[in-house]
């Protein structure tokens, strides 16, 4: 096993209302600086390596707008594969979720319908 050099701590803090709804959700990484940057929505997605199955933390306030989740959600999906692509040079089924991503997009109007 190699050899840990640093350890580097993120931190999210979630404001709940009285019913225990997020209101608020502040993130700060030591290597970012210091000063907490809220956001509306986050999605953490942990592999068990012991399991071999994920653990999943969605969360979002409950002041974000529907176009606003349908935004984050494009945005997530695009990285996912392209994370899945660095990952494994697996072309043939990243192209098929850049497919689908971009049918969500035009679906949810955050791209143009092609004609």
């Amino acid at each position: 096993m190699e050899e840990v050099h640093k350890h580097s701590d993120i931190t999210i803090t979630v404001g709940l209302d009285k019913t225990n709804v997020p209101i608020q959700i502040l993130w700060k990484s030591e290597d970012a600086g210091n000063e907490p940057t809220a956001c509306k929505g986050m999605l953490l997605a942990l592999f068990d390596e012991e399991k071999l199955d994920t653990i999943k933390l969605d969360l979002w306030t409950k002041n974000m707008q529907v176009n606003e989740m349908d935004r984050f959600m494009f945005q997530t999906l695009r990285g996912l594969a392209d994370s899945y692509y660095k990952a494994t040079q697996n072309a043939e089924l990243a192209n098929q979720f850049q497919n689908f991503i971009h049918y969500f997009g035009q679906f949810t109007g955050i791209i143009e319908k092609e004609n």
